[in-house]
This record gives C-alpha cells, sequence and structure tokens, in this order.
C-alpha cells in the first residue's frame, strides 16, 4: 500500500506531534505547526492524534494512491480534489485506486494537513517521526518530499478497509465548533514574557494596540514580525534561557519574532510576551504579508482554555470512535 508523490509542491513534509524529552540534548520538538488541524485530521481518518501526516505548505502536491484508502484533510483550504472533483476539508473521504489527489489555489490559511487512515509508515528518529529539515532527520530521509518518492501507508482502521471505484465522502466530520477559529489577521492571546517589565511603556502600549505584519523571511522556525519596533527601556544582558514554541523575542533592531514548531531550545534575546497554546493554530495559518495583534490573557485564564479545548477534542474522539466502529 503505497503513495506516489508525482509532484511535491512547495514544501511537503512528514510530521507528527513532535519529539519530546530531549531539549536538553539541543534537540528541537519539531512537528506540526498547526497541532490540532493534524490531530482532528487523524482523527477523522480513523488514526491516534499522533500518527504521522503530511503537513502541506500553500502549492500542494500530486499524489497517486496505488491502492483506495480513506483519507482526511484539515487546517488551511488550498482547494484539494481527486481526479478534478472538489473534496471538502474537515470529513473522512475515500480515496480509489489509482485515484490522484491534488491540490489549486490557497482559499485561506496557509498548510493543510492530510491524514491518512492507518497513517504514514516513516522510521522513527528519536521517538518521532516528524521531519526536521535543518538536521536532516525524521521524515522521509529528513527532507522535503519530491517528485518519484513513494510514501508507504500503515494497516487502516477496520471500518476504513473500503472497496469503492468512486470518491465516497462521508455524511459526517469536524463541526465549526471544534476546529480553530481561523482568520486572515487575527488576534493572539498572549501572557507576559520574563523580561516584558524591562520595555520601554511606549512598547508596551504598542503590543496591546498595533498591527504586526508577517514578512516573507517567516518559516517553521519562527515568524519574523514587523512595522511596529519594540525597545527595552535600558540594555539587558541576558544570559541564553529556555523558549518554547509560542515565545516572542525582541532582538536588538526591535522587530519581534514568535518561536514556532522548528525554534531552537534556548535565546539569548528578551522575552516579551508568550502565545498561548490555543491560538498557536492560527498564526501556523497566517500568510506572509497577514497581519496579527495581539491581546494580554492571565496565565489562570490560558490554562484554562487549554483545559476546555482538551476535553472538547477528548469529546470528539469518543463521538468518532462510536460513529466508526
Amino acid at each position: 500500500m503505497c503513495i506516489r508523490v508525482k509532484s511535491a509542491g512547495m514544501l511537503t513534509t512528514v510530521q507528527d506531534l513532535g519529539r519530546f524529552g530531549l531539549q536538553k540534548y539541543g534537540v528541537l520538538t519539531s512537528g506540526a505547526m498547526d497541532g490540532i488541524a493534524l490531530r482532528l485530521a487523524n482523527l477523522l481518518a480513523g488514526n491516534e492524534e499522533a500518527a504521522a501526516a503530511l503537513e502541506i505548505t500553500l502549492l500542494g502536491p500530486q499524489l497517486i494512491f496505488e491502492k483506495g484508502a480513506v483519507i482526511a484533510l484539515a487546517g488551511g483550504n488550498l482547494s484539494p480534489s481527486i481526479d478534478g472533483m472538489s473534496i471538502p476539508l474537515w470529513r473522512p473521504v475515500y480515496v480509489p485506486a489509482g485515484s490522484t489527489l491534488q491540490f489549486g489555489r490557497t482559499v485561506s490559511g496557509c498548510r493543510t494537513y492530510l491524514a491518512i487512515s492507518g497513517g504514514i509508515s516513516v522510521p522513527e528518529a528519536m521517538g518521532s517521526r516528524s521531519t526536521y529539515l535543518r538536521a536532516g532527520i525524521g521524515g522521509l530521509h529528513g527532507r522535503a518530499l519530491e517528485a518519484g518518492d513513494v510514501l508507504e501507508m500503515g494497516e487502516a482502521a477496520e471500518p476504513f478497509k473500503l472497496c469503492s471505484l468512486e470518491t465516497i465522502v462521508m455524511p459526517w466530520g469536524a463541526s465549526f465548533a471544534i476546529r480553530p477559529a481561523y482568520k486572515e489577521n487575527p488576534v493572539l492571546r498572549v501572557v507576559r514574557g520574563p523580561e516584558f517589565d524591562t520595555f520601554s511603556e511606549e512598547s508596551k502600549h504598542r503590543l496591546w494596540t498595533e498591527p504586526f505584519r508577517v514578512t516573507t523571511q517567516s518559516d517553521r522556525m519562527g515568524y519574523r514580525l514587523a512595522d511596529v519596533p519594540l525597545t527595552v527601556a535600558e540594555p539587558v544582558d541576558m544570559i541564553s534561557s529556555a523558549v518554547s514554541t509560542g515565545t516572542i523575542q525582541v532582538p536588538p533592531e526591535g522587530n519581534p519574532i514568535v518561536l514556532l514548531a522548528d525554534r531552537q531550545t534556548v535565546g539569548g534575546y528578551p522575552r516579551i510576551a508568550h502565545v498561548i497554546s490555543v491560538d498557536l493554530p492560527l498564526i501556523a495559518q497566517v500568510r506572509p504579508g497577514g497581519y496579527i495583534r495581539f491581546a494580554e490573557v492571565t496565565l489562570e485564564e490560558a490554562q484554562d482554555l487549554y483545559v476546555k479545548r482538551e476535553q472538547e477534542i477528548a469529546q470528539f474522539g469518543q463521538g468518532l470512535s462510536l460513529r466508526i466502529r
């Protein structure tokens, strides 16, 4: 059971939820930029939430299915179709053997996640199948997909071992209530960072009131922001300290960087704020040239939002398990 890559698209990589427990050795977490989309796509495809899937960026690939399979797409809308027939996101879809899945123009967001029932079978590297491009580890040979590649599929869930000569779109899926509230120019909720009070009063005011532009220098390591320079009140002597996905660092020139999936493990720039985990999917779907704003929440509010989201996903998964038995 395999999928052949006819064309690879702009940047298509194998990702799961990342590798953990190794940051003390300098090994990055990596994993999906939009972890919620990956988790929901996997659940819809009958997989465990953390199964390996494809992260597809802006310009999608062309994939030929040598055997029929159930798939699910979630995240940004890159106009997916099977043999010319448009298919929806957030629903399981049966792809017949010999069919080609391809993508068109970007309607919304910039990353979509393709989960295949049974997952994508690539070797684990340090406990994860996620691709970390700069180090060349994980995924398929540690790199983005290329034309001519072959992806092996794992064993599909029993209810999804379908046999049909036509594309079938399941009549059920993920409702708007469970999906991230994507917006073209979102407001991201943040908590104050350890060095927040070292910034000038003007910079603090700008953080909460002005829009920041996402530049073309943004990637999986971090989103570089522009148009609203931030400065410390006085020079700060810092030793390198721990950073995490969502940490907002401010280099000396004043343009903030929001650290994301392939971020480093430590950094030496002042940390003005931190994007809460619930809102990380929102920034992952902002295209270069888009704008983001920041709004402050307390740590307690951030924790409550996280618990609520996890409860909702758990309930969604339980409901799906009853439906596909």
